[in-house]
């Protein structure tokens, strides 16, 4: 049992625990999650007069904090306490406090009977266990190092290396043996043939290389290193082949996790990628503000246009420039042939300013053309990903001129895709969720039957288990991203164990401490993003039009309420009309505040301004609504509403002269998994005010280089806001100040030069891993591959019928 819970009972705070369960018996929900929990307490304490230090201070205090639900069945209490980071305990609690700890599948038919859709009398659901399928390989025992898998990784392949000296040279000259480049032979040839004579080889290559000025040309020497058995790879120049030798000799000598990492990160393995990214509108004009099309599409083009220049960086520097070697990214995404004036559907498109990467649109097969032909919701794209996965994989073959080296899925439908396609082509998968909609939707697992209809979330939670399982290794935003916060569970957790009633129950659905899991931040493109400050690189046209678009461009086509008083401090904030997004709830807490609104103005940009343009549900009713709050607060000439989509060039205008005029960012979003405009509005110098639910709550520093919000209080939203905008009217350096802090933030650690970098070492040190320990993945490979076809594919045809007759 909780040794805390065991405490409390052990105490004279027994009887507080009584009433206050007592208390929690009578109210009217059944059901209540840790704000819920933590409101009551904190009524409890008011009622019964409880100093503060009982409030926070008590063992009861500190046992409610951890509390994160309660579930109450037949007068009983269920309780969910999760007093660490990614461990929970159940237990069950009577009205006279006897104790019963539960076990999860208890605990999963306790929810099944909540939405009474438990019934044990037509036989057991199906159960899904992937913990048996990590019993065999390497696990974190520190949640605190979770999100770091690859450090762990080094230092455990290291140390099994190190255990056994004969089996590390013979595994390590294997490996060496492997990398070619279109048929040509890299690193080292036949004239080695043991791994005893390939620790000798590199002795004397060594002091071949040693000999010769630092910075002559491989070229001018790679005939005698052939000789000795080595091919291109090495390095470019006397220099870098020198180094990257003595790195192997070092390893071979005294392998150590730090040396491990340097010398694959060197190996030259990776020179095609492939990024899939299924849904949405996926071009580079005219697409940013359309349903499903934000962040995601801003995130890989800018990843893929570093990722080419670093594997051409990384290429250089091996020497091969003289193999005429072209390193390739593709993005994969779905053609749409009625485009709506974008690009979306031509089948190739070179991505802007790169020399080797495009994207590759295959399209959906037919089935319905009155779907097919157009764009479809996230939520409806499940049929056709299966077929759509075999379509890409000629024209990935095709266009690459064989298999990528590398695969990257985006979203659970990218991932899925990716699992598809690298389980078919035997290739390294890395996965990136940019957002897992399990966590976003509140008890969208539990009443998944009431919300088929619109989400089908049977199909997408089926399809994140599969992908997130499958994968060689997962990249995330954030490390409350994977396992959340002492207060709030983390995306990835949230799968650990939940009930799809009436469908299955997942027991361990996934292993958040394995060192599959690493912490890769996204940067911001500093070609389009800069600080406002920085006037030699702004165009003043660019600039003025920005000005008129934001503050007084009459055109209602574009631009709905006119501002009344322009020498107000500009609020702004950019976002799809979506829901979790929650731009109407900013405009809410702005009409709230009445003394807001005589300090400030409120400037959105965001999706359409007619209902009649959407083509998407939910941003129909955000349309609505937000008219509707407009004119309950009266905000006529206070605020400006934008349905624009612009280009980066101009988007990153729109912060800097937001910045000109002293303003400041919100990003209200109900759950946020990164939040790129975040970065983006810091960069540009902009004072960010940031939902504290995900992503941000990294990003900024509380106080120091912006500011926490919770946008489900909007009164103590308003509150921050304001203050912070009364102290710059007293001191306006403040306002430069906290500005200056943010725009050293994202410079020291949000680059995508540090992202690309840390992201192709990941790769090459998981394909290590996979060929060095000869992991046996096909048994979990079997399972997932069941999964899929019993119950994902059914229930994608199901859902096929349905569209066969819209």
């Amino acid at each position: 049992m909780s040794e805390l819970l065991q405490t409390v009972l052990d105490s004279e705070e027994r009887s507080d625990l009584r009433q206050f369960f007592s208390e929690i018996r009578h109210q009217d929900k059944k059901y209540l999650l840790r704000n819920d929990i933590l409101m009551s307490y904190v009524e409890y304490c008011n009622k019964y007069q409880k100093s503060a230090e009982f409030y926070s201070g008590s063992h009861l205090g500190k046992l409610i904090y951890y509390i994160q639900e309660i579930i109450l069945e037949n007068g009983n209490l269920c309780l969910i306490i999760r007093q660490k980071i990614a461990s929970q305990e159940f237990y069950r609690i009577t009205e006279d406090l006897m104790v019963e700890v539960l076990t999860i599948q208890e605990l999963l038919d306790v929810r099944d009977r909540f939405v009474n859709r438990y019934h044990p009398n037509e036989g057991d659901i199906l159960e899904l266990d992937f913990g048996p399928f990590y019993d065999y390989t390497p696990t974190i025992r520190d949640p605190k190092n979770i999100g770091k898998g690859v450090q762990y990784l080094n230092r455990y392949l290291s140390s099994k290396l190190f255990q056994d000296p004969r089996q590390w040279l013979e595994s390590m000259f294997n490996f060496l043996q492997v990398h070619q480049y279109d048929g040509i032979q890299l690193l080292i040839n036949g004239r080695i043939k043991s791994h005893q004579q390939l620790s000798d080889q590199i002795k004397r290559a060594i002091a071949f290389v040693g000999d010769r000025p630092s910075e002559e040309p491989y070229e001018n020497f790679k005939f005698d290193l052939q000789m000795m058995g080595f091919e291109p790879g090495w390095g470019n120049t006397a220099g870098r082949v020198q180094d990257t030798l003595s790195i192997l000799d070092e390893l071979i000598d005294s392998p150590d996790p730090q040396t491990l990492e340097a010398f694959i990160s060197r190996i030259p393995m990776i020179f095609k990628i492939a990024l899939v990214s299924s849904h949405g509108w996926f071009g580079q004009e005219g697409v940013l503000g359309r349903p499903d099309t934000g962040g995601q599409v801003v995130y890989i083009l800018d990843q893929v246009k570093s990722l080419e220049k670093q594997l051409q960086e990384d290429t250089t520097l091996a020497g091969l420039d003289g193999m005429n070697v072209k390193p390739k990214v593709v993005i994969l995404t779905r053609l749409i042939p009625n485009s709506d004036g974008t690009l979306c559907n031509q089948r190739l498109e070179k991505v802007y300013g790169t020399e080797n990467a495009w994207i590759l649109r295959v399209p959906l097969r037919e089935f319905n053309p009155k779907l097919t032909q157009n764009w479809i919701s996230r939520f409806e794209l499940w049929p056709y990903l299966e077929t759509f996965a075999i379509d890409a994989e000629k024209e990935l073959l095709a266009e690459l001129h064989g298999k990528p080296d590398l695969i990257i899925g985006n979203y659970s439908d990218g991932n899925l895709v990716a699992f598809l396609l690298s389980r078919r082509m035997k290739i390294t998968q890395c996965n990136i969720a940019h957002a897992l909609e399990k966590s976003k939707y509140l008890f969208s697992n539990l009443y998944w039957q009431d919300l088929e209809d619109k989400y089908h979330f049977s199909l997408q939670f089926t399809a994140d288990l599969i992908a997130m399982n499958a994968a060689n290794f997962v990249i995330s935003s954030t490390y409350q991203e994977i396992v959340g916060t002492r207060d709030s569970v983390g995306q990835y957790e949230s799968y650990k164990s939940f009930t799809m009633p009436d469908l299955y129950h997942v027991v361990s659905g996934v292993e958040l401490f394995s060192p599959k899991f690493n912490v890769v931040p996204p940067g911001v493109n500093e070609s389009y993003y800069f600080p406002y400050s920085r006037m030699e690189d702004r165009v003043q046209s660019d600039r003025e039009r920005v000005e008129d678009l934001l503050f007084t461009l009459d055109d209602p086509v574009q631009a709905y309420g006119k501002l009344d008083d322009l020498s107000k401090r500009p609020i702004f904030s950019v976002a799809r009309l979506d829901r979790i997004k929650n731009l109407t709830g900013l405009a809410e807490c702005f009409g709230k505040s009445e003394a807001l609104q005589e300090h400030c103005n409120l400037i959105l940009i965001a999706g359409k301004l007619r209902v009649e343009e959407s083509e998407d549900n939910e941003e129909k009713d955000e349309i609505v609504k937000l008219y509707s709050i407009i004119d309950q607060y009266n905000l006529h000439g206070k605020i400006r509403w934008l349905g624009v989509r612009l280009p980066k060039s101009a988007s990153g205008e729109v912060y800097r002269v937001i910045a000109d005029r002293h303003g400041i960012f919100v990003q209200p979003a109900l759950f946020e998994a990164f939040g790129l405009t975040v970065l983006e509005a810091m960069i540009s110098g902009l004072p960010t005010f940031a939902t504290q639910f995900g992503g941000p709550l990294e990003i900024i520093q509380d106080k120091v280089n912006g500011f926490y919000i919770n946008p489900t209080h909007l009164e103590e939203t308003a509150d921050k806001i304001l203050e912070f905008v009364t102290k710059c009217e007293q001191n306006p350096n403040y306002w430069y100040e906290i500005s200056t802090r943010g725009i050293d933030r994202v410079y020291s650690t949000y680059t995508w030069k540090i992202h690309t970098t840390r992201l192709l070492s990941l790769a090459r040190i998981y394909g290590f891993w996979n060929f060095i320990s000869k992991e046996n993945r096909e048994d979990l490979l079997r399972y997932l591959e069941a999964l899929f076809y019993l119950i994902y594919r059914p229930r994608a045809q199901q859902l096929l019928e349905q569209h066969m007759h819209r």
